[in-house]
């Protein structure tokens, strides 16, 4: 309490006094010990009606005991089951949770994870993939800046996500508690297959299979590939104790058209734990052709080689860096004018016969006056002053389907400053900002007239492709961004009212996400839609049905859980009956059944990195021992100090009340009134 509001009561007092002593003391003719009593309640009223106008503010303090949060994390991949150690995890958890000196001393915190991370107490061991990188990502935002103790219940086998080892907090300690027989058991196994999507058709694609072994003696594994019934390779690998990896580098044929299904098994003479992982399939979609990309520049600049990077990204895209100076066109089915300019007048020309789809990428070095005169979509009114500008993502773009990969907060890009007049039928994808403020005109734009014309209106669109790069640990983002607008503008189909994307195959586990978009007769993206999808397998004829949830600008379904095997489906929008029908396959493949023992090496190293110790299930006492004498998780005696204003306070408005109401009756009694 400050000078100011202590002085402020002392002059409330005096006042309080003054106006009492006035009203029941001056020249007052009986002075009793009536009077001085209700003297005393009137007093009390106007203090409290001063005290309430002053408002002072009233500390409280009070103290609360902080421990230290103790995550228990424990693996709930289907891997634990297939271990067969299920139900020595439940044991484990409930000997550390139910322990009474770990809870006086600690918060403990349960957590179990698989694919995703989630707060959970209950544990069914069914999970498809295991991320034990999601567990770091995720305790690191729980407890920020804390020190706190990790036991961390799994096998130490990740399926998915970045190296855990070292994905931690510096400030947390992790106890791993080993799952699974660590005893050594011979096992030959193909750990992972490298395959492009797609091969063209008549060409040979490469093979890349990863093979390891577990053992103590010297075998002769067979390798083969077959389609169908046909071997289409098969060769005799060797291993040993000093052998215990190998790498096949092989080049298959693709003789047909359309999804091909090949199977890989590798097996020897002697007996296996887990004969499972001795067999994997993959599929390659062969195609027969590949679309020809021309990126067009009188300059060099790191778009070109951004924007070719992304491009081929999709092997069905083949890109060739050309001069304006290039006379034959008639192999390319998009051309990318990056910056044209008065050295591009043969270009635009020559493809005012070919009518080729274009993608025009403007710039500090573009020559605006030669672009109006070559196209009359835009109109540029640009002046020599460069200037930046960030994009903003509009919802209500509908010409195809598109995410919004964060473009508000990629850096901006650079152009002349200046005015853009639309004056075709152009749709906006992106819009323009210059430091927060609207800048009238688009950044990225389409005209959906034949041929179809894109517009960027900005150079160093690189940066945005690192940029994804660093926000989302991938490339890819971006890419899917730039090969759907070449897909868009390569296509010359009329556009369809449904358009349904998907893959033609999956591998069991993966995500399989099928999304659509509606649109009405205007093309416009219809929100009200009603989307369902039947999906029937077409081994056992089977049907599901699904509604698809509406996103931002799409419709999507997850059909996860379903077996492996051949689908079609049906997707329906209920109001028009418009359908769309396909098929994918979902390929025989659970990851979590690759594994033999405990993945003990890497859970010991992660143990030494955060200063903890690796312990196996029947060594928990040890663990439950060294937690509690462990010094640095001491709980916190923590000071909580509030401030609450006086006229919060109900109960002085209580009290005074009822000072005016005994006065009102004392007074009323003795008849004073």
């Amino acid at each position: 309490m400050n000078t100011s509001t202590i002085l402020l009561l002392l002059l409330s007092i005096v006042i309080a006094g003054g106006l009492s002593y006035f009203q029941y003391y001056y020249k007052a003719k009986n002075k009793s010990k009536l009077h001085l009593f209700l003297a005393l309640l009137r007093f009390a009223v106007y203090f409290g009606i001063l005290l309430l106008l002053i408002n002072p503010k009233i500390t409280n303090h009070s103290y609360e005991v902080q421990k230290t949060p103790l995550a228990l994390v424990i693996d709930n991949s289907a891997s634990i089951n297939y271990l067969k150690s299920d139900e020595t995890a439940r044991q484990v958890y409930q000997q550390l949770s139910a322990n009474k000196e770990l809870q006086d001393k600690f918060e403990i915190q349960t957590y179990r994870f698989d694919r995703e991370f989630e707060t959970e107490s209950e544990f069914d061991f069914k999970g498809t993939q295991s991320s034990i990188e999601e567990v770091a990502k995720n305790l690191k935002s729980i407890h920020k800046n804390k020190r706190f103790p990790i036991v961390l219940l799994t096998d130490g086998n990740q399926t998915m996500g970045s190296d855990y080892v070292y994905g931690f907090p510096n400030k947390t300690t992790v106890y791993p508690v080993v799952l699974g027989d660590t005893t050594t058991f011979m096992d030959l196994k193909i750990n992972q297959i490298n395959v492009n999507k797609y091969a063209f058709h008549k060409n040979k694609f490469p093979v890349e299979v990863f093979l390891s072994y577990s053992g103590t003696q010297n075998i002769e594994a067979n390798f083969n590939i077959k389609q169908g019934n046909s071997n289409v390779v098969q060769q005799s690998v060797s291993f040993g104790p000093n052998k215990k990896t190998a790498i096949l580098n092989l080049l298959l044929p693709a003789n047909s058209v359309g999804l091909q299904i090949y199977q890989a098994t590798v097996s020897s003479k002697l007996q296996e734990k887990n004969s499972y992982n001795n067999t994997k399939k993959f599929a390659v979609e062969v195609i027969d052709q590949k679309s020809e990309i021309a990126i067009i520049s009188s300059i060099n600049h790191p778009d070109i080689s951004a924007l070719k990077r992304s491009i081929e990204q999709n092997l069905q895209r083949n890109v060739t860096l050309l001069k304006p100076e290039a006379t034959d066109l008639t192999k390319y089915n998009v051309l990318i004018l990056y910056q044209p300019n008065a050295t591009f007048k043969s270009i635009f020309d020559t493809n005012k016969n070919l009518q080729l789809p274009t993608w025009v990428v403007t710039g500090t070095q573009t020559d605006y006056n030669f672009l109006n005169q070559q196209q009359k979509d835009l109109v540029f009114k640009m002046s020599n002053q460069s200037e930046e500008f960030t994009a903003t993502f509009d919802t209500n773009f509908n010409l195809f389907s598109i995410d919004n990969i964060g473009f508000e907060s990629f850096p901006p890009l650079n152009n002349l400053f200046g005015n853009v007049q639309i004056n075709g039928a152009i749709t906006t994808l992106l819009g323009s900002k210059i430091r927060a403020i609207d800048a009238g005109f688009p950044l990225l734009s389409f005209n959906n007239q034949s041929p179809r014309t894109a517009y960027l209106m900005g150079e160093n669109i690189w940066r945005w492709r690192m940029q994804t790069n660093i926000k989302k640990e991938s490339f890819e983002p971006f890419d899917i961004f730039v090969d759907k607008i070449i897909q868009y503008l390569a296509t010359t189909s009329s556009r369809k009212s449904l358009v349904v994307e998907h893959e033609s195959f999956y591998n069991s586990g993966d995500a399989l996400i099928i999304t659509a978009q509606y649109f009405n007769k205007n093309y416009e993206f219809d929100e009200k839609a009603r989307l369902t999808i039947a999906v029937k397998n077409t081994d056992t004829n089977k049907i599901k049905n699904y509604d698809l949830l509406k996103s931002s600008n799409s419709f999507s379904v997850d059909l996860e859980g379903l077996p492996a095997g051949k689908y079609s489906f049906v997707v329906k929008e209920l109001n028009s009956n418009t359908t769309y029908s396909s098929t994918f396959e979902l390929l025989d493949f659970d990851i979590e059944q690759q594994f033999v023992n405990p993945n003990v090496p890497q859970l010991s190293q992660l143990a030494t990195q955060t200063n903890g110790q690796a312990f196996m299930p029947n060594q928990i006492d040890n663990l439950i021992e060294l937690l509690k004498k462990n010094t640095d998780y001491t709980a916190v005696e923590k000071q909580i100090t509030t401030k609450k204003p006086l006229i919060d306070n109900v109960l002085l408005l209580i009290l005074m009340a009822l000072f005016l109401a005994v006065e009102w009756f004392v007074r009323k009694y003795n008849g004073m009134l």
